[in-house]
C-alpha cells in the first residue's frame, strides 16, 4: 500500500457535529494551531446530521435553567448520569445555537420574534442544511485541513499516551499515518450490532446511521481507555417500517400512545424515553398490539404540518402517508421499537471523561456520541462538547510541562521507535487482509455480520426477545461473539471497500463484547427495555453506580465507580500514572 505520513498539532477523528465545532473553536481561539480532520465519508454530509433535523432538542427555553436540564436528563437516565458533564454541556447550548444561526441556520420564530419552542427543552428549525453549513464554515479555516474518505482504525500509543492514529483510504490502496500532539475522538456511536427492524435490502433503514459502527469506541477499548455505561443501550420508538421519528408527532400534535383497543397506555408504564419503548413492547406481548400514536382526528392543518416536517428529516414517512391515500388526520400511526444502539448522545455510553472531555489516556479527548456520562446532549450538546474538548486541548498544548510537549531527546527517540513499531503492526494487518495468496476465505464479512446480529438479537436482548435477557443468555452471547472475532482474522478483502467492511465488522464485534460484559455486570433492571434483565427484574439503590470497564489481555475488566466520581480521580491507581 502507498503510505502517507501527516504531522499536525491536533488530529480530529470524525468530521460530524462535535468534530466540526471543535475545529471551528481551535481556529477561532488559536489560528496558528494546525488541525487535521480525518473523516470516513465527506464532512459536507457526514454524521448524524447528514439528512438534516427539524428541531434542536437541547435548548434552555425562557423560564428554564441549565440546572433544570441537568435534573431532567438525570431523571430520564434513572440517576446514572454525570451532573458535572451535564451542567457544563447545558450551560453552553444556547450559546452554540446562536452561533448556528449566525452561520445561516434557519430557526423558526414566534410572533414576538423569539425562537419557536416545541416543548420545554427544544426549538423548531429548518435544518435540512445544518451539516453543510457547519462543513462550509470549517473549510474556510486556513489552519484546518480536511481529509475525506479515510477510515481510522487504531490509535498510536507511545510514551504513556496517544501519539496519533493510523487508517486507510476507503477507495484508494493507500494507508495514512497521523502524528499529533493531541487527538480528539469525535466519531459516532454504534449501529448494526443487533438484527434490525427491516430485513434484506431494507436492513439499513434504521434509526441511527448504519455507517456509525462504533469505530471510536473500539479504538479506545483496544488502547485501554476506560469506558462507561455501555449497558444503557438506546432503543428508539419509531414509526413502523419507515423508522421515522415519533417525537415530532407526540410533541407536535400531542398524540398519545394507544393500543389496538384504543386505550392510552403511556401513563400506565411511564413516559421516560425507555418506558415509552417498554410500554409498547409490553402491550404487544400482552396481545394488545399493534400500538399507535393517536393522530386520527387532528386538524387538517396539523396533518399538513406533519407532512412538511417529515420532508425535512424522514421523507419516507411522508411518502407512506401519501401512497396510502390516508393522511395523519385520517389514520393513527403505527409504532415500534428499534433494535438497540450504543450512543452517548442520547444515553450515557462512551469514554469516561473529565469535565474538560479528557479521556483516561493522556493526549486523547472525546466529544459527542463517543463521550460517556452525559445523556440527552443531542445536536447542541455535541457542539458544546466539541468546544470544551478543543479548549482543553489548547490549554494542555500551551501548559508548561504539558505531557503533550516532550523536549527530552531520548524520550523523543524512544517515542518514535514505538510509533514505528505500532505503525508497521497495523499496516501489516491491512496487507494481510488484502493479500491474494492462499485459498479464499470460507465466509465474508457480510455473512459474519449477519451471524453477529443474530447472536445479539437472540441472546443479548434484541427485538425478537422483546429486549429481555438473562445471565445464561449473555454467557452464550459472549462465547459466540468471541468465536466470530477469531473468524475475522481470516477474512479476505479484494479491494479497499471490502477492507472497510472487514474493519467495521471488527469494530462492532469488539463493542458487542463490551456491551455484553456491561449488561451482565449490572444486576438489576434500572431502565426497562434499555436493559431488561429477567434475572434481576427490579431496580435497586445498591446499583446507583457507574458500570465502567477497561479492556486488557483480550478480556473486558469491569470496575464500578460511585456517583460522586468526577472522572478526574483514581487515574494513577488504574493506569500506573
Amino acid at each position: 500500500m502507498e503510505r502517507e505520513r501527516i504531522v499536525t498539532d491536533v488530529l480530529i477523528i470524525g468530521g460530524g457535529t462535535a468534530g466540526c465545532y471543535a475545529a471551528l473553536t481551535i481556529a477561532k481561539e488559536s489560528p496558528g494551531t494546525k488541525v487535521v480532520i480525518a473523516e470516513k465519508a465527506n464532512i459536507i454530509r457526514s454524521g448524524c446530521l447528514a439528512a438534516g433535523v427539524n428541531a434542536l432538542n437541547a435548548y434552555i427555553t425562557p423560564g428554564q435553567t441549565a440546572q433544570d436540564y441537568v435534573d431532567y436528563a438525570k431523571r430520564d437516565a434513572a440517576g446514572i448520569a454525570r451532573e458535572d458533564l451535564l451542567l457544563s454541556m447545558a450551560e453552553g447550548v444556547n450559546r452554540v445555537t446562536e452561533h448556528l444561526e449566525q452561520l445561516g441556520l434557519v430557526i423558526l420564530k414566534d410572533e414576538y420574534g423569539a425562537y419557536a419552542a416545541r416543548g420545554k427543552r427544544n426549538i423548531k428549525i429548518n435544518g435540512e442544511n445544518i451539516k453543510p453549513l457547519l462543513a462550509e464554515a470549517v473549510k474556510k479555516q486556513k489552519n484546518v485541513t480536511v481529509i475525506n474518505h479515510v477510515n481510522i482504525t487504531d490509535y498510536l500509543l507511545a510514551d504513556g499516551g496517544i501519539a496519533g492514529a493510523v487508517g486507510f483510504h476507503v477507495d484508494e490502496r493507500k494507508a495514512y499515518v497521523f502524528l499529533a500532539d493531541a487527538v480528539l475522538c469525535a466519531t459516532g456511536g454504534a449501529a448494526g450490532l443487533y438484527r434490525p427492524n427491516n430485513p434484506g435490502f431494507s436492513r439499513h433503514k434504521m434509526w441511527y446511521p448504519p455507517f456509525n459502527t462504533g469505530a471510536g469506541y473500539a479504538m479506545g477499548i483496544r488502547a485501554g481507555a476506560e469506558m462507561t455505561t455501555f449497558e444503557m443501550r438506546f432503543i428508539a420508538l419509531r414509526c413502523k417500517d419507515t423508522i421515522a421519528p415519533t417525537g415530532t408527532i407526540a410533541q407536535g400534535v400531542g398524540a398519545r400512545q394507544i393500543n389496538a383497543k384504543g386505550e392510552v397506555y403511556e401513563t400506565k408504564y411511564g413516559i421516560t424515553t425507555s418506558e415509552r419503548v417498554y410500554g409498547t413492547a409490553a402491550e404487544n406481548l400482552a396481545g394488545r398490539g399493534p400500538c399507535y400514536l393517536h393522530t386520527e382526528g387532528i386538524s387538517e392543518s396539523q396533518s399538513e404540518d406533519l407532512l412538511k416536517a417529515y420532508l425535512n428529516m424522514a421523507p419516507s414517512q411522508t411518502l407512506k402517508w401519501i401512497e396510502s391515500g390516508r393522511l395523519p388526520h385520517e389514520q393513527d400511526v403505527e409504532i415500534e421499537g428499534t433494535e438497540p444502539y450504543i450512543v452517548g448522545g442520547h444515553t450515557a455510553s462512551g469514554y469516561w471523561v473529565d469535565t474538560d472531555r479528557r479521556t483516561t489516556l493522556p493526549g486523547l479527548y472525546a466529544a459527542g456520541d463517543v463521550a460517556g456520562g452525559c445523556p440527552q446532549k443531542y445536536v447542541t450538546g455535541a457542539l458544546v462538547e466539541g468546544e470544551l474538548a478543543a479548549q482543553a486541548i489548547l490549554a494542555d498544548l500551551g501548559a508548561a510541562g504539558s505531557p503533550l510537549r516532550r523536549a527530552d531527546e531520548k524520550r523523543r527517540r524512544l517515542r518514535e521507535e514505538r510509533i514505528a513499531t505500532e505503525t508497521e503492526r497495523y499496516l501489516g494487518e491491512y496487507e494481510a487482509h488484502l493479500s491474494s495468496g492462499g485459498s479464499p476465505a470460507m465466509f465474508t464479512a457480510e455473512q459474519l455480520e449477519e451471524a453477529m446480529q443474530k447472536v445479539m438479537d437472540n441472546y443479548a436482548g434484541g427485538i425478537s426477545t422483546h429486549y429481555r435477557y438473562n445471565e445464561r443468555q449473555l454467557h452464550i452471547a459472549d462465547d459466540k461473539i468471541l468465536m466470530l472475532q477469531k473468524m475475522t482474522e481470516k477474512l479476505h478483502a479484494d479491494d479497499m471497500d471490502e477492507l472497510l467492511h472487514v474493519y467495521e465488522l471488527k469494530e462492532r464485534l469488539l463493542v458487542c463484547r463490551v456491551v455484553i460484559a456491561h449488561l451482565a455486570a449490572r444486576k438489576e433492571t434500572r431502565w426497562h427495555a434499555f436493559a431488561e434483565n429477567t434475572d434481576y427484574p427490579g431496580q435497586s439503590d445498591e446499583w446507583l453506580k457507574y458500570v465502567n470497564s477497561v479492556y486488557r489481555d483480550g478480556k473486558v475488566k469491569i470496575r464500578f465507580r460511585e456517583l460522586t466520581d468526577t472522572g478526574k480521580q483514581e487515574r494513577a491507581e488504574v493506569y500506573g500514572g
